[in-house]
C-alpha cells in the first residue's frame, strides 16, 4: 500500500507520514492510485456540498472551491501559473520556456491564469449546485487525475532529473492503461451527456499535448499540473453546457 500513501501525500494536504523514503519504483507505481486519490477529493467535496446545502448557493460554491484548492495544496495551480508565465515569456524558445518554469516567482500572466481558471470553476460549481448536478463533483478530480497517466504514457519527459523522470521510467504501463480506460468510462453514467463530456475532455488534452510537444518537445511536471487544471475545467464546462442543450 506504500504507493497509495505516496500518492495521497503528494496530491493532498492530508497528514500522511511515510515511514521510509519512497523508491523510484514506488513513485512510479503511485501514479496508479492518482484516480483513487481524486475520488477521495471528489467525495469530500460532494459530502460538504450535501452538508452545507442550506447555505446560499453563491456562498456554498465559494466554500467548495476553497476546499478544493486547500485539499490539493494548490499543487496543480502552481503548475498552471508557471506554465502560463513560461509560455508567454518564452517567446517560442524551448530553453527559455523551460528556464522560466523553474523560476519560483509568479508573473502577471501566471496570476491572470489563476484568476481565470478559479473564476470559471467557481461559476461552473455554482451552476452544478443550482441545477442539482453535484454528484458529478465526485468524478471531476478523479477523471482529472488520469491526465498524468495519459501524458506520461504517450509523451516524452523533457527534463533529465526530477519526480517526473522516475514516474516516466517506472510507471506500470498496462495497469495504467486499464485504470485510465475504466475511469474514462464512468461519466457514461450520464449517458449522452457523459459521452459529450469525455469527448471534450480528451479533445482538450490532445490539444494541450500538441502544444507541449510543439513548444518544448514533451512535458514537464508543471505542464502536467497545468493540463490537470485545464482539463478539469473543460470537463466541468462541457458537462454543464451539454446539460442545458440536452435537457
Amino acid at each position: 500500500m506504500t504507493p497509495f500513501w505516496i500518492a495521497l501525500q503528494f496530491l493532498t494536504v492530508l497528514p500522511i507520514e511515510l515511514k521510509t523514503i519512497p523508491t523510484t519504483q514506488q513513485n512510479g507505481q503511485a501514479i496508479l492510485f492518482y484516480p483513487l486519490v481524486g475520488l477521495i477529493i471528489g467525495g469530500i467535496l460532494f459530502i460538504f456540498t450535501c452538508l452545507l446545502a442550506k447555505l446560499p448557493i453563491v456562498l456554498l460554491a465559494s466554500i467548495i472551491l476553497t476546499l478544493w484548492i486547500w485539499l490539493t495544496g494548490g499543487l496543480h495551480l502552481d503548475g498552471l501559473a508557471d506554465t502560463a508565465d513560461a509560455w508567454v515569456g518564452g517567446f517560442g524558445d524551448k530553453q527559455r520556456t523551460l528556464q522560466i518554469m523553474k523560476d519560483p516567482s509568479c508573473g502577471p500572466i501566471g496570476v491572470l491564469s489563476l484568476v481565470i481558471i478559479c473564476l470559471l470553476k467557481f461559476v461552473l460549481i455554482y451552476v452544478l449546485i443550482e441545477q442539482h448536478q453535484t454528484l458529478f463533483l465526485i468524478l471531476v478530480p478523479m477523471v482529472g487525475r488520469v491526465v498524468p497517466s495519459i501524458l506520461f504514457l504517450t509523451t516524452s519527459y523533457v527534463r533529465e532529473k526530477g519526480l517526473g523522470r522516475s514516474l516516466t521510467d517506472h510507471l506500470p504501463k498496462i495497469p495504467s492503461w486499464i485504470i485510465t480506460g475504466f475511469v474514462l468510462l464512468l461519466p457514461l453514467y450520464w449517458e449522452l451527456q457523459g459521452l459529450i463530456t469525455i469527448i471534450g475532455f480528451l479533445s482538450s488534452l490532445v490539444y494541450l499535448r500538441h502544444l507541449f510537444i510543439k513548444r518544448i518537445g514533451g512535458i514537464t511536471g508543471d505542464t502536467v499540473g497545468a493540463a490537470i487544471e485545464i482539463s478539469e475545467t473543460v470537463l466541468l464546462f462541457t458537462f454543464v453546457v451539454s446539460y442545458f442543450y440536452l435537457f
